[in-house]
């Protein structure tokens, strides 16, 4: 979702940026183009370098926790056991399953209770990246094919006009996924962008009357 609200909002701006400066359709096209680009690869370059930062803690936290389960294995059996007992279970029950996760697989139960990682939800930086840079790809494809698409006496307020539609189901499903009411994120996520595309649009125009 937040790849995806950056990459309308921003290239949406830019383009309306130009446009307010009388920009030519062939101006138009190449900002929204080298738009998409840069920020695809800007995201999926932040992306790929902060979830690498995440997998090397996770590698290291592995790596204590098989340290010290070859080193001090009752501490570690002690250890699992406070957390099922602060979980509900008395002492006893608490000590038996304990034991048993240990004896299947010590360390994948201790990296999931200790330090909440699992198979499923390690860090791919990969992943990420290309997650990061779809959802980017996606939204600011939206304003550039509204404004290659619109005749050119409308396309400041066609272009308007599809980017906020774009930016309410945005919103929207996004709320519907956070189980929230989707008043408030659609007149935030509408709020935010207009304010962003008008900032530009008024940069735009000043530069565009200096320069003519």
């Amino acid at each position: 979702m937040l790849g995806a609200n950056d990459g309308i909002v921003s290239t949406a701006s830019l383009l309306l940026g130009v446009a307010a400066a009388d920009g030519t359709p062939a101006a138009m096209l190449t900002t929204g183009l080298a738009a998409l680009a840069a920020g695809a690869g800007s995201m999926a370059v932040g992306e790929y370098v902060s979830v690498s930062s995440q997998r090397d803690a996770e590698q290291a936290d592995i790596a204590k926790e098989t340290a010290e389960l070859a080193e001090v294995p009752e501490r570690e059996l002690d250890e699992l056991t406070g957390i099922y007992i602060s979980k509900g279970l008395d002492r006893s029950l608490a000590r038996q399953v304990a034991e048993q996760l240990t004896a299947g697989d010590a360390l994948a139960a201790h990296l999931s209770e200790e330090l909440g990682i699992t198979e499923q939800n390690q860090a791919n930086p990969f992943q990420a990246a290309w997650t990061s840079a779809s959802a980017f790809a996606g939204g600011a494809a939206i304003p550039i094919v509204a404004m290659a698409l619109s005749p050119r006496e409308a396309r400041i307020m066609i272009t308007l006009a599809v980017t906020l539609v774009a930016l309410a189901m945005l919103g929207y499903v996004g709320a519907k996924l956070g189980r929230a009411a989707p008043a408030r994120p659609m007149i935030r996520v509408l709020v935010g962008g207009t304010a962003a595309m008008a900032f530009t649009m008024v940069i735009g125009k000043l530069v565009g009357t200096a320069v003519a």
